[in-house]
């Protein structure tokens, strides 16, 4: 098995697969990554270094993605000497917010109003069409809120593009939504998609913070989000997992925020709440084989340990652990700093609402001295 990227999703990808005895090699500008540490083969190179990366792909079988970035050219030199799943063009759809955006609603999916913004007369046509509030991101590379503002005027909106003439914009109406959700799901060589339901989602500071399964939303909007969910696998033609990112009006309308063509930090609570993880399923989907179950085990529920958490010292984790339906995921990187994902807690209990009770405990633990 043959990884681009490098980072934690990589890492729980790699665990998976070697349980299941593959071997894997990963490729990233970066060495000792999370994803090395426990790979079989760590090849740092840049992405742009494309006979690289060929080299690579021919000392693999299948070829998959830890993250969304990597330019489509890589992905391109990829399939010259190996299977790449999901395919290049998936990528290539899903890196770009408005590329991704116009497929979702050229193909009947629902999604908030947007426009392409690439100047300062675009931006006001937008605000005139859309309204205020609304948020602006960048078109490409953005992930955790990064590239991205929310913006009350006029002033504010133009200034922004001022200040990035080159930048292509991404003008999004502003939605007042209930929550936010989430549904992973997979998609086999067969056409067979399977997913884990509906995945509640709180953020702070634009990070994933907790997420909570099952999801408080009603049977209908579960069935809704699951019927979206899959039909934009089977129209992206996806082999391997997808993660697809909802809100959830007031008025109980489900609007499609943004995809995600691989393993999701929502689904990691997966990996202890459910039969099979979005992991194992990443694996069993792109390598051929039929898919695992998805049955939830218990309620689950995450929450996220960022680098805040070693500000002064080593996070606390005798305390955090006392509860003996805890389980700590920790990342293996060298350096914690703010706003870094350096790893996750789970708990499993009778209901959804007593799991995050017991994460978000155990994690205000972490700190005590």
């Amino acid at each position: 098995m043959g990884v681009l990227g490098s980072g934690q999703l990589g890492r729980m990808f790699a665990l998976a697969a070697r349980r299941m005895g593959y071997r894997v090699h990963t490729f990233s500008p970066d060495s000792d990554t999370p994803t090395g540490q426990v790979a079989d083969v760590e090849v740092p190179a840049e992405y742009d270094d494309l006979d690289a990366v060929r080299k690579f792909a021919a000392g693999v079988r299948v070829v998959t993605f830890e993250f969304e970035n990597v330019p489509a050219a890589t992905a391109a030199a990829a399939a010259e000497r190996a299977l790449v799943r999901p395919s290049g063009h998936v990528l290539h759809t899903t890196q770009h917010r408005l590329r991704e955006k116009t497929f979702l609603s050229t193909n009947g999916f629902p999604t908030t109003g947007f426009r392409a913004v690439r100047s300062v007369e675009d931006v006001r046509k937008a605000v005139t069409e859309l309204g205020l509030p609304a948020v602006i991101k960048t078109a490409s590379f953005g992930y955790d809120g990064k590239g991205q503002s929310t913006v009350k005027t006029l002033a504010e909106a133009e200034a922004i593009v001022r200040a990035a003439p080159d930048v292509e914009w991404i003008y999004e109406a502003f939605v007042d939504f209930e929550r936010e959700v989430s549904v992973v799901a997979a998609r086999g060589i067969d056409g067979v998609i399977s997913d884990w339901g509906v995945i509640e989602n709180s953020h702070r500071n634009h990070i994933l913070d907790v997420s909570i399964s099952p999801a408080d939303v009603s049977a209908k909007v579960a069935k809704r989000a699951s019927e979206i969910a899959r039909g934009i696998l089977e129209k992206l033609d996806v082999i391997g997992v997808l993660c697809v990112e909802f809100f959830l009006t007031r008025s109980g309308e489900l609007l499609v925020n943004e995809l995600a063509p691989r393993p999701h930090n929502s689904g990691h609570l997966t990996i202890d709440g459910h039969v099979t993880s979005q992991f194992e399923q990443q694996l069993r989907s792109v390598c051929g084989l039929p898919m695992g179950s998805t049955r939830q085990l218990r309620p689950v529920a995450m929450a996220n340990l960022l680098g805040d958490l070693w500000t002064d010292r080593e996070p606390n984790w005798s305390a955090a652990l006392e509860h003996p339906d805890l389980k700590l995921h920790l990342y293996g990187k060298s350096e914690a700093r703010p706003g870094r994902k350096m790893g996750h807690i789970t708990a499993t209990a009778d209901s959804a609402a007593e799991a995050a009770r017991i994460v978000t405990q155990a994690r205000d633990r972490l700190i005590q001295r």
